[in-house]
C-alpha cells in the first residue's frame, strides 16, 4: 500500500478539534494557541523489544505510545490538546495499522487529543509521538520547585509494569493485572490537573522511582528520603513476589508511569481531595530534605544501596 493511503486511513479515523485550524494533510498543521496559555510539548518514542515485548498486540501499542507522553504532560499539569504520530512499520499491514489505531485513538478521544499530523516509513517497528498541552502562563508544574519539608508522593501503585517485564523474561506466564499495567499505563491527567497551585514539583515515574525522583532533587537543589515499606503494591505484585523482590520492582524497576511530586505538609488534606475528586489513589512515601541525593530506607532507619537506581538507555 502507498504511503499516502496509509496517511488517508489514518486521516479518515482522527477526530479534530475547533482550535485545529488545519490538521493531516498538509507540510504542517495550523493550531489555534488560546490567549492566556502556554504550550507544553513533550515527545516519546516506542521500539519494538526496547520499549514493549515483541508480540504485544497492535491496540496496545497504540494505547501506551500516546500513554507515556500524556504522561509527560501529566507532569507538568498541562491540559492536552494534540498530537502528531510518526509511524515506522516493516511492512503496510492495515489490519495492524487499524488495531494500532483502536488503542491510540481511544485514549485520545478519552482526553480530547487531536491527531494532526505525523509521519510514515518502513523500518523496524518504532513509534514516536509529540503531544502539546495547554497551561494558564507561568502555571506550569515542573521539576525545580520541591522544598525542604515538603512531603513527597506517588500516584497509584508501583513496580506492576516492572513485574510483568520480569516474568516475560524468564519465560513464565506473566500475570493479567500486571500486563495489563505493562500494556495499558493510566496518564494522571485529572490528578496532575487538580494538584496545579498546590503541588511544588513534579516527574512521571517512567525510569524507576529512585531514578526519578533523583531527576527531580538534581533539578530542585535537595534531597529527599524515601521509606521503602510505604511505597504502594498492587495485590497481583504482593503475592507473586517476596518482600525483596518488590523493593527492586517498586524502587527502580520503572514503566510505572505514575506521579510523584512534593507539597507543602499544610496541603495534605487538599491531596487527599484531589485524589479522590480524580478518582487516583496516592500515598506519602517520604520527604524532602535539605542536601542533595535520594535515600531508600528501610524500617530500621539504615540506607538500602540496589545495584541500580531505575533503566539507563545506554
Amino acid at each position: 500500500m502507498p504511503e499516502f493511503e496509509l496517511i488517508e486511513r489514518i486521516q479518515a479515523r482522527a477526530d479534530t478539534r475547533s482550535d485545529v485550524v488545519l490538521g493531516i494533510g498538509d507540510d504542517a498543521a495550523v493550531l489555534q494557541v488560546p490567549a492566556g496559555k502556554q504550550l507544553v510539548v513533550a515527545m516519546d518514542t516506542l521500539n519494538a523489544d526496547v520499549h514493549f515485548p515483541a508480540g504485544t498486540a497492535a491496540q496496545d501499542i497504540g494505547w501506551k505510545a500516546l500513554a507515556v507522553n500524556l504522561s509527560d504532560l501529566a507532569a507538568m499539569a498541562a491540559q492536552p490538546a494534540w498530537c502528531t504520530l510518526s509511524l515506522s512499520l516493516p511492512q503496510a499491514d492495515l489490519a495492524w495499522l487499524d488495531a494500532f489505531l483502536d488503542g491510540f485513538l481511544a485514549l485520545a478521544a478519552h482526553h480530547g487529543v487531536a491527531l494532526v499530523g505525523g509521519d510514515t516509513t518502513r523500518g523496524p517497528l518504532s513509534v514516536c509521538v509529540t503531544v502539546h498541552g495547554l497551561v494558564d502562563a507561568g502555571q506550569a508544574l515542573r521539576r525545580d520547585g520541591a522544598t525542604p519539608g515538603d512531603d513527597l508522593w506517588v500516584s497509584g501503585t508501583l513496580g506492576d509494569a516492572a513485574a510483568a517485564l520480569a516474568q516475560w523474561r524468564e519465560g513464565v506466564g506473566i500475570d493479567v493485572a500486571l500486563k495489563a499495567r505493562l500494556d495499558r499505563p493510566v496518564p494522571r491527567v485529572s490528578l496532575a490537573l487538580a494538584l496545579a497551585g498546590v503541588a511544588h514539583s513534579c516527574i512521571d515515574v517512567s525510569d524507576g522511582l529512585l531514578a526519578d525522583a533523583g531527576h527531580l532533587c538534581a533539578r530542585s537543589g535537595v534531597g529527599a528520603e524515601i521509606a521503602l515499606a510505604g511505597l504502594p503494591a498492587s495485590d497481583a505484585l504482593r503475592v507473586l513476589f517476596d518482600e525483596e523482590a518488590r523493593r527492586v520492582l517498586q524502587a527502580t524497576g520503572g514503566d510505572d508511569y505514575e506521579l510523584c511530586f512534593s507539597a507543602p505538609v499544610q496541603a495534605r488534606a487538599m491531596i487527599e481531595r484531589a485524589a479522590a475528586s480524580s478518582d487516583t489513589s496516592v500515598t506519602r512515601i517520604g520527604r524532602i530534605v535539605a542536601g542533595k541525593g535520594v535515600r531508600a530506607l528501610l524500617d530500621d532507619g539504615t540506607q538500602w544501596r540496589p545495584s541500580h537506581s531505575g533503566y539507563v538507555h545506554f
